[in-house]
């Protein structure tokens, strides 16, 4: 049970942060609804460095104003640390560049994740990177 619903979240995840309109998440929120998914996105870029903390920031604003997570410390903590890790995966491709693109939370019962896409790169040599944060909230604190 459990290791097919990370993955259904890290799909849902992927899927929002590849999402190219507010009407495409939007559909793609409410498909994952009806799926039992709550999901949600912020978009980001700017200076790497910088965009850690903004993104860490950003994903915690989202999964709470759409109800992925509830305003408890683990909640967020599992948010942030799932944001921090998917910033890191990138980080040796994106280190001294910039970025720009979009993340992605989604949420099954007790897997929380956090995918980012980006272009990564100067002007427009770009590259593209994708990283992918899980972290687990404890069932009887979603109660």
């Amino acid at each position: 049970m459990g290791r097919s619903e990370s993955l259904e979240a890290a799909r849902a995840a992927i899927q929002i942060a590849l999402s190219r309109t507010r009407e495409e998440e939007s559909a793609i929120k409410a498909e994952l609804d009806a799926a039992g998914i709550r999901a949600a996105a912020a978009d980001i870029g700017g200076d790497f460095m910088n965009s850690i903390k903004v993104a860490v920031e950003r994903s915690l604003v989202a999964a709470k104003r759409e109800g992925v997570i509830k305003p408890v410390h683990t909640h967020e903590g599992a948010v942030a640390g799932a944001a921090r890790e998917a910033m890191t995966q990138i980080l040796p491709k994106a280190f001294g560049l910039n970025v720009g693109g979009k993340l992605g939370i989604a949420r099954k019962n007790e897997h929380v994740i956090v995918a980012v896409f980006f272009a990564v790169g100067l002007v427009h040599l770009n590259e593209v990177a994708i990283g992918l944060g899980h972290r687990a909230i404890p069932l009887v604190d979603t109660e």
